[in-house]
């Protein structure tokens, strides 16, 4: 058995497997624990209810989380392919299901701009002046005051350093501006990283998360042991967990905890099929998924403690409410806990913590993002783009290639393009957008549809028969799963040692 292990691996176009089930362990926590954890889950908690949203968060989490999680995760393991590829292994008119996830990947590797944002504050970080502490820069405007409730235009440094300075902000979307360097050195250094995570495959992907998944709690303890110490500390976490009751009878509270899970949980995206296929057909998925959904939403729950401790101390050093500091998303990471950091003794040390571990966060969702893509396209192609030279050029020329389409993002209009809300579409209260921007969102969100109804009518119309015939053709699995695929040549030796076995 170990021996037609070992020569399946070896062999031309083999897929591979984990190192280890540490690996894959860590790789998938690395995924599905990123900045929504940090910067989404703890608003939604304070917003929707406080502790009460615990509620909706746990009881969606045991219905349809861990169920899904589980049923892609096996739906990978079992077929061992990737999200395209595993329906012809178990329903091949749902094969558009996976055309479907390739588009929404490649909307999915603009994530990684975030990333370069974290680094360009990382780099920023170190200065002996932090920048969004100061007013005496040549971005800020007359408008600038240390507390923004002071007047209806009044702006912080910490804000008008994100807008003016990192972003550089047009006056709209028809706007493009100019490239800018210094984010584009930031992007390049993420792709590159990216691009060496990966380029081996799960053999280098495995290795790189010892650290990259794991330091990121060391960030959060070394934050949250600060948080709390802080003067304000409890005042902030009585916000973050006061339950109110009542606004469990709204149902956009059930809405927003379900998509959290959704979001948080990485379903739907592919991901865990193409992680989950890298195992082996027997592996205990049962207890890998259980405890991996446990440690994300544990790491939500306390990173609202690391977060809502901190905006308690500036609430009180600005003598205001929770309420006017409080933030979710890119405005809560990139504004109002740097806003706070620059208040605390050693405030470079407590920044560069910070933006270390949203780096980090960053950094596992992307690779792995990136990863389920190149497996997956070689799962089409596996004897052109499994080969050896030709896969690590493969992922070059992915990554070259979004690297280059994410230059755009980096130009003055990347605020305006990414922090877009299809309900209602507005910047800062004063730039609303064209209605060609509608139009746009709404193509983006149906083309990830589009490949399943289409898909089912092409397969449809080239399948011979009735139509009953054809429809029980495409529910049907046209291969096997790839741990029954026996090579010729070892099917051969193991001829060859039975019938030794009887003749002895």
């Amino acid at each position: 058995m170990e021996r037609r292990e070992k020569e399946d691996q070896s062999s031309v176009g083999a897929r591979g497997q984990w190192a280890s089930k540490t690996e894959y362990i860590l790789v998938v926590a690395g995924n599905v624990v990123g900045l929504g954890n940090v910067w989404r889950f703890p608003y939604l908690c304070y917003r929707y209810g406080g502790g009460a949203f615990l509620i909706p968060y746990c009881l969606l989490a045991v219905v349809f989380g861990i169920p899904l999680f589980l049923l892609e995760t096996s739906l990978g393991q079992f077929t061992q392919e990737g999200f395209i590829t595993c329906w012809r292994k178990v329903c091949t008119l749902a094969q558009g299901v996976g055309y479907g996830y390739l588009v929404l990947k490649v909307y999915e590797f603009v994530y990684i701009i975030i990333q370069a944002w974290a680094l360009f504050y990382l780099v920023f970080s170190f200065r002996s002046e932090l920048p969004w502490a100061t007013c005496n820069n040549t971005w800020n405007t007359v408008n600038l005051t240390t507390n923004e409730t002071a007047a209806p235009n009044a702006t912080s440094a910490a804000t008008e350093f994100w807008e003016r300075r990192m972003l550089r902000m047009s006056g709209g979307i028809e706007e493009v501006g100019g490239v800018s360097w210094e984010l584009t050195l930031c992007l390049l250094v993420s792709w590159v990283f990216c691009y060496f995570s990966i380029w081996k495959g799960v053999r280098s992907t495995g290795k790189v998360a010892y650290f990259t998944a794991t330091f990121p709690y060391v960030m959060l303890l070394i934050l949250l042991v600060r948080g709390l110490t802080l003067p304000g500390a409890f005042v902030g976490v009585y916000f973050y967990l006061y339950p109110s009751l009542q606004d469990l009878a709204n149902l956009e509270v059930w809405i927003e905890a379900g998509s959290q899970i959704c979001f948080s949980y990485s379903l739907a995206i592919g991901n865990l099929i193409v992680l989950g296929s890298y195992n082996k057909h027997n592996n205990n998925c049962y207890k890998d998924c259980l405890w991996i959904c446990l440690l994300n939403s544990c790491t939500s729950f306390v990173a609202g403690f690391v977060v809502f401790s901190v905006l308690g101390f500036m609430a009180e050093k600005q003598g205001v409410t929770i309420d006017a500091v409080a933030d979710s998303g890119p405005g809560l990471a990139f504004i109002a806990y740097p806003q706070a950091t620059a208040l605390m003794p050693l405030p470079q040390f407590w920044t560069a913590c910070f933006f270390l571990m949203l780096v980090l966060l960053a950094v596992d969702t992307q690779f792995t993002a990136v990863e389920s893509f190149i497996t997956t396209v070689s799962d089409l192609f596996p004897k052109v783009l499994r080969a050896p030279i030709r896969h690590e050029l493969f992922v070059l020329v992915v990554c070259l290639a979004n690297f280059l389409f994410d230059i755009l993002f980096v130009t003055e209009i990347s605020y305006v393009l990414y922090l877009s809300d299809y309900r209602d579409l507005k910047i800062n209260d004063w730039y609303v957008y064209p209605n060609w921007a509608y139009v746009l969102g709404w193509m983006m969100t149906f083309s990830s549809a589009i490949p399943v109804p289409l898909w089912v009518i092409i397969h449809l119309c080239s399948t011979t028969g009735s139509f009953r015939e054809r429809l029980a053709v495409g529910c049907r699995a046209v291969e096997d799963p790839g741990w029954k695929k026996i090579p010729e040549e070892l099917d051969g030796a193991n001829v060859e040692l039975m019938a030794s076995a009887v003749k002895a």
